[in-house]
């Protein structure tokens, strides 16, 4: 290998927004640049949900994939390791587990490109297609007051919060690369993350859906939702869950591990808080990923090298 000069020019990588010095208010220019990334989010899910898919990959299941039986596997890792990156990095816990999901994905995946190869094995060390689209569908709470509600005020006519599920859908778009830096992964997430947070997109798909539903009916509604599901890859959610010990019928509970089926997923991946605990479910289809023990495996040894990283740069 060996470094080959090449020009660069800035103005295609650089992009400095004209702005006008005198104008009236920062803080109108800020909202006008937010409801832009929603015409980008929207844009593509309306794409998502008429013909963009993601493309091939070890995790994207085939059609069908809602009938398929599941295996459900966990690991259970320790939260202070997860607060103990997001506090070095000055991000959240919902960085660090985007960002160690998205570092455990490159490397399953890496690996069944390595095997794939027609020599029978790969010397190199990355081994990815030169661009892969891989989302996850992420549903929001876009209730306007969290917590459990009393159903007479909920079923009065102008209450705060609706009767009904206010779910948006958000499209979480994964990188899948080799990266030198493992803390790449994190700041790459949280990129990402705070992105999502500027833009208004799980209002628009939530009324988008609602749309669907009182114009066309529960048929047509399933429909659109269906297509945009299958069209992405896999599942994504990280709950909170009770910081206090909890029993079931007088049994302290060890640990929470959620999870479901019967969506057209072939991966679906859950991250549950419980006291000092994260646990990582897995829920996949066998005849997409073979070895979901070895998947949950690269993603917690991820978030063991991102913590590695933290410490031998002495950012904590």
């Amino acid at each position: 290998m060996r470094w080959v000069p090449t020009e660069v020019d800035l103005e295609r990588h650089v992009i400095v927004p004209e702005l006008d010095q005198n104008m009236d208010s920062p803080d109108k220019f800020l909202e006008d640049y937010v409801f832009w990334n929603t015409v980008v989010d929207v844009f593509m899910f309306i794409a998502t949900a008429l013909f963009l898919t993601d493309t091939q990959n070890p995790l994207k299941g085939l059609p069908g994939s809602e009938s398929t039986p599941r295996r459900i596997v966990y690991r259970t890792v320790s939260l202070d390791d997860i607060k103990f990156v997001k506090n070095a990095m000055n991000t959240t816990i919902n960085d660090v587990a985007f960002g160690m999901t998205q570092a455990g994905l490159s490397r399953y995946i890496n690996r069944i490109c390595s095997e794939n190869k027609k020599d029978g094995g790969a010397t190199e060390t990355n081994n990815l297609p030169k661009s892969i689209r891989l989302r996850s569908n992420l549903l929001v709470n876009i209730r306007p007051a969290p917590g459990i509600q009393a159903l007479a005020d909920m079923m009065e006519k102008d209450a705060e919060v609706k009767w009904g599920n206010w779910i948006g859908y958000v499209l979480l778009p994964f990188t899948i690369a080799v990266r030198e830096d493992p803390l790449d992964y994190v700041r790459n997430a949280k990129a990402i993350i705070d992105r999502k947070k500027r833009s208004l997109e799980a209002f628009c798909t939530f009324y988008i859906a609602d749309w669907a539903l009182n114009l066309f009916g529960i048929k047509a509604a399933s429909a659109l939702s269906h297509k945009v599901i299958s069209r992405t890859t896999m599942c994504f959610s990280n709950m909170v869950g009770p910081v206090e010990e909890i029993g079931f019928c007088g049994h302290p509970m060890a640990f929470l591990a959620p999870s479901s089926y019967g969506q057209p997923y072939a991966l679906m991946i859950n991250f549950q808080s419980y006291i000092d605990k994260m646990t990582i479910v897995l829920s996949v289809d066998e005849g997409t990923i073979p070895n979901p023990h070895q998947l949950c495996d690269d993603i917690v040894e991820s978030l063991q090298i991102i913590k590695d990283a933290v410490l031998t740069r002495g950012l904590a």
